[in-house]
């Protein structure tokens, strides 16, 4: 059978791709050789967030007697249920991608595929025609030569996800995302965590005041932080991990239960075919052209396998884009300056724009408006005052970055998003009525602290 457009992969990049096409009354196959939702729903953002809603709950119970609550018993959590409970999460998302899928008319072909030709795909020796077909195999976990995975001591982040018991010691090497949220969660429970951090901040992404914050609060919780650290060896001893590292205290020894890797990811691309169609490929990355078209024209590459950010909301973004320039639809580019990116540790963190750092490394005349938790009544009614708003805004003031710590703020990131995009001045933002009491007042009065 011949379709239109032949997607594969079915995580945000993919099934979302397929979802716009079909809109667009174009005739769709998906391949996916695992699960619906891919990484994303099943393995990734969505079952770490339901155990980190069961952590998030577990420490109400713990310091429920500070909201003037009485629980007789110590809560005590149950690692089976609460993963349990996030596998039933992501089963449920990933049963609502699949509806999706088939309200829309989309052919979903279980297997793994090939290219055969720059129209043609190979899956379980079937072959299947298309007028253009679309990558979008996704990533794993990246596996480092001094650091095996053996899925029993060294964890992956799949692995760490399915953990059905609560380590007494783990030692997270890498303070990206995944890291710092594995680090949180197992802290939370009563995990004795380290994280080891090659670069000379936590969270090596973020502005420089909110890792000095996110340090502090790790710490808080009895986090061990060692950064400008560099690990030499993971090596498992009679069931014990040893990590051999090196920092500014030299060399040492860190032990403990297990070790998790979360050090980046790779993409997905092997035997897909593309050296023999010669599409070509840079540092683990398909090379793409501003529509996502490979070096093949009918076949094109979207989210984590092409060098842009590896973040969910990213690789949905492309999938449209990609999807309306093969259907001639005048599509306007993605704006890669603009892209939200969120931390769910406790407190959150929440980003989008340029750092303060960047701006001054850039040349850029910059001004920054700041706004305390502290003096918010209602991250004081929360219990959760740490944490602050700062904002960037350019020589005409404006917004060109905005970092946010805090308890629950992630959901405040997309005023910021849209007030950037849309070229906010720091005026429009501080004079725009926001709601009261709320969180969101922060960005109000941290814009009012610049103009």
């Amino acid at each position: 059978m011949k379709y239109d457009i032949i997607i594969i992969g079915s995580g945000p990049a993919g099934y979302t791709a397929a979802l716009r096409a079909s809109a667009l009354g174009k005739s769709v196959a998906i391949v996916e050789r695992a699960e619906a939702g891919g990484t994303c729903v099943n393995w990734g953002c969505i079952p770490t967030k339901a155990l980190l809603k069961s952590a998030q709950v577990y420490n109400y119970c713990r310091t429920a007697a500070g909201y003037g609550i009485e629980i007789e018993t110590e809560p005590k959590a149950d690692m089976a249920k609460v993963v349990a409970r996030s596998r039933s999460v992501a089963e449920n998302v990933g049963k609502g991608v699949q509806m999706l899928l088939k309200r829309s008319n989309v052919e979903v072909i279980s297997g793994t595929a090939r290219l055969l030709s720059p129209t043609q795909v190979e899956v379980e020796g079937t072959a299947y025609d298309a007028d253009h077909i679309i990558l979008a195999t996704g990533a794993r976990p990246r596996e480092m030569p001094f650091m095996t995975i053996d899925h029993t001591h060294v964890l992956s982040s799949k692995d760490a996800l399915a953990l059905e018991r609560i380590p007494q010691s783990i030692v997270v090497v890498g303070s990206g995302a995944i890291g710092s949220e594995f680090a949180y969660l197992y802290a939370s429970l009563g995990s004795k965590v380290t994280i080891v951090e090659y670069m000379p901040q936590l969270m090596p992404l973020e502005d420089e005041e909110v890792a000095r914050t996110m340090e502090r609060a790790f710490r808080k919780l009895r986090i061990g932080v060692m950064t400008s650290t560099t690990v030499k060896n993971v090596s498992v001893v009679e069931g014990v991990c040893e990590v051999e590292v090196e920092g500014k205290k030299g060399p040492e020894t860190l032990t403990a239960e297990v070790v998790l890797s979360a050090v980046g990811i790779k993409s997905n691309i092997e035997e897909l075919g593309l050296e023999e169609l010669g599409i070509a490929v840079e540092r683990d990355k398909v090379v793409v052209d501003e529509q996502y078209r490979t070096s093949v024209p009918s076949v094109y590459a979207i989210g984590d396998i092409i060098a842009t950010p590896a973040l969910a909301h990213v690789a949905s973004a492309e999938a449209v884009r990609c999807v309306e320039c093969i259907c001639g639809i005048e599509s306007e580019p993605i704006d890669y300056s603009t892209i939200p990116s969120c931390v769910f540790t406790s407190p959150e963190v929440a980003s989008v724009g340029i750092t303060e750092k960047q701006a001054v490394e850039q040349g850029i005349e910059h001004h920054i408006g700041r706004y305390q938790f502290a003096a918010s009544g209602k991250a004081m009614a929360a219990g959760e005052r740490d944490g602050f708003v700062k904002l960037i805004f350019d020589g005409e003031q404006r917004l060109i970055g905005a970092h946010i710590v805090g308890g629950n703020i992630a959901e405040m990131l997309g005023e910021a998003t849209l007030a950037k995009r849309l070229g906010a001045t720091a005026k429009a933002i501080a004079r725009t009525i926001h709601a009261h009491p709320t969180l969101h007042e922060g960005i109000m009065d941290a814009a009012e602290a610049t103009e």
